[in-house]
């Protein structure tokens, strides 16, 4: 992939807004630059036979992982614009797996298109994703396990999967990946109120989503890695 596109317009990266606070714009911008910084991370692994290699923790393959990816953020676009009913159901796309104990998925990248397809793959998902959170009505909802969707949630949800997905991805290729403080914040706060606000936003979404310890200091105790963890997708006002 290129990398000589123009950047999207960069959004604050201080002070993190509150969930109530953060908008479908800034959550489509969020979600632009962490899909581009993904692709450029990723693409930098050229070697084919690295994509074969578990994805960190992962029983996927790293590009077994990124199409899972893709796939999320495919299939959250699509659920996002249903407008039909029944709205409380995943549209029927057909999910296949490539082998036994594989991602089951509608997307999937021809492999003899290589790195370069599947990162084509990665961006275009994403791109999807983006245009329907900055058109999406405000009372468009999109169905999920972990309750309905607006378009902030639902982009919320695919910067979740992105942000934890390429860390999966950088431990399995060997590459680096530390994405920015404000976005991990905002993520934190509107798909996991529960978690800490005075620590590292990053690290916290790394436990919050059960792949890391978050450390302790002298005045608060540190917090084991998660075996069960989930999000939650219900409005700022609902939340507790």
């Amino acid at each position: 992939m290129s990398s000589q596109q123009p950047s999207p317009t960069p959004t604050p990266d201080t002070e993190p807004v509150s969930a109530a606070q953060l908008s479908p714009e800034t959550a489509a911008a969020d979600l632009e630059e962490i899909i581009r910084l993904a692709v450029e991370t990723l693409q930098q692994a050229r070697e084919p036979a690295a994509w074969d290699a578990r994805a960190g923790s992962l029983e996927w393959t790293c590009w077994e992982t990124t199409e899972h990816l893709a796939d999320d953020l495919f299939a959250y676009a699509a659920q996002l614009g249903l407008t039909t009913p029944p709205l409380d159901v995943h549209v029927p796309f057909i999910l296949e797996s490539r082998r036994p104990g594989g991602p089951a998925n509608t997307i999937h990248a021809d492999r003899a298109a290589g790195v370069t397809g599947l990162m084509q793959v990665l961006q275009a998902s994403g791109a999807l994703l983006v245009a329907m959170v900055r058109t999406a009505p405000p009372h468009a909802r999109a169905h999920h396990g972990f309750g309905p969707a607006d378009a902030t949630a639902s982009a919320c949800m695919g910067l979740t999967e992105a942000l934890v997905h390429v860390h999966d991805l950088a431990e399995g290729l060997g590459l680096a990946w530390d994405p920015p403080a404000g976005v991990c914040a905002r993520v934190l706060a509107r798909l996991f109120p529960d978690a800490p606000r005075d620590t590292d936003p990053w690290t916290t979404l790394l436990w919050a989503t059960g792949r890391a310890e978050l450390p302790g200091r002298a005045e608060l105790p540190g917090r084991a890695r998660l075996t069960r963890w989930r999000w939650h997708n219900a409005l700022p006002s609902e939340q507790p």
